[in-house]
C-alpha cells in the first residue's frame, strides 16, 4: 500500500529527499507521517501532514526538513537538508488510508528506507 523511496548515503550537512507513493483502492487519505528508527530505539515521529497542508515537525528536525504531499499522486514526501550524523536511521512513513468500501481509514506503513549520515 505504501512505498517509500530515496534514502541513501550522505555526508553531514547535505540533503536527501524521500517520498511515499500509496497504492489501491483509494478514496482519500487523510494524515500522512514521517517516523524513523534506529536500532535499540524506539520508533521516532518526525512530520505529520495533514490532509490540507497543515504540518508539524520535531523539534530535532525543525528547520532542516520539511513534510509536503501531493493529493493529485498520493504521495508524501520529506526534503532532508543540513543532515547531520544523528539523522542516520531508517526512515518509515505511514498513512490513514480510507478505501473503497471502507467505513473508516486504516493505517498503513511503508517499508522503511535507510538514511545514513557520514561525519
Amino acid at each position: 500500500q505504501l512505498q517509500a523511496s530515496g534514502g541513501g548515503l550522505v555526508q553531514a550537512g547535505g540533503s536527501l529527499g524521500l517520498s511515499c507513493v500509496a497504492s489501491g483502492s483509494i478514496v482519500v487519505i487523510n494524515g500522512m507521517r514521517w517516523y524513523r528508527q534506529t536500532p535499540g530505539k524506539q520508533r521516532e515521529l518526525v512530520a505529520v501532514i495533514t490532509s490540507g497542508g497543515r504540518t508539524n515537525h520535531a523539534d530535532s528536525v525543525k528547520g532542516r526538513f520539511t513534510i509536503s504531499r501531493d493529493n493529485a499522486k498520493n504521495t508524501v514526501y520529506l526534503q532532508m537538508n543540513s543532515l547531520k550524523p544523528e539523522d542516520t536511521a531508517v526512515y518509515y512513513c505511514n498513512a490513514d488510508v480510507l478505501e473503497t468500501g471502507g467505513s473508516r481509514p486504516q493505517r498503513y506503513w511503508g517499508q522503511g528506507t535507510q538514511v545514513t549520515v557520514s561525519s
